[in-house]
C-alpha cells in the first residue's frame, strides 16, 4: 500500500550530496485501473501494476496498491515500443525530511521545466498530519494533471 501526497516545487532546496536516480518510464495503460507502467531506474528495469480502491480514495492523500516486478533490459526495450503517449525522463532526488525521505522529481525531455516532490507515509494519520517545509509549494495530490500516467499521455510527443 502507498500512502503519499505531492506538491510543486517553490524551490529547490540544497541538493549537495545527493546523487540523483536517472529514471525512465512509460505507460501501457491509462484508460482504465489497473495502470501499467515500466520504469528504468539506472540499471533497473521494473514492471508495475497500480490501482486505487474506490474505498481507499480519499480527498488530502493518495492512497493506492502497487506491486512491482523486476524484468529484463530487454524486455523494457520491448515494452518501451508499446507505451501509450510519451517515455517521461526525470532526475529523482532523495532528500531527508526528519522521520520521512521528499522524493524530489525534475523532468528533463518533453516535460523539462517541470519539478514535483512527493511524501510517503506509513498511515493516513501520518500523512494528513505533516507538515510540509517551505520549499513545498501548492498541494497537488488530487490534481490529475500532476499524475506521470497523465502527463506521459496528455503531452505532444
Amino acid at each position: 500500500m502507498e500512502i503519499e501526497k505531492k506538491y510543486l516545487v517553490k524551490e529547490i532546496p540544497s541538493l549537495e550530496g545527493i546523487t540523483p536516480k536517472i529514471i525512465r518510464q512509460g505507460y501501457l495503460n491509462t484508460k482504465s485501473e489497473p495502470v501499467l507502467r515500466i520504469r528504468n531506474i539506472d540499471n533497473d528495469y521494473f514492471l508495475t501494476y497500480k490501482f486505487t480502491k474506490k474505498e481507499d480514495k480519499n480527498k488530502e492523500v493518495n492512497v493506492c496498491t502497487e506491486y512491482e516486478l523486476p524484468i529484463t533490459k530487454k524486455a523494457f526495450n520491448h515494452l518501451l515500443t508499446k507505451i501509450d503517449g510519451i517515455l517521461i525522463e526525470k532526475k529523482r532526488y532523495y532528500i531527508p525530511l526528519n522521520t520521512l525521505t521528499a522524493e524530489l522529481d525534475i523532468f528533463t525531455g518533453a516535460l523539462e521545466g517541470l519539478k514535483l516532490v512527493e511524501a510517503e507515509f506509513s498511515s493516513l494519520e501520518e500523512a494528513r498530519n505533516f507538515q510540509k517545509p517551505d520549499w513545498f509549494g501548492e498541494d497537488v495530490t488530487n490534481d490529475k494533471k500532476y499524475r506521470n500516467s497523465y502527463l506521459a499521455t496528455n503531452i505532444e510527443k
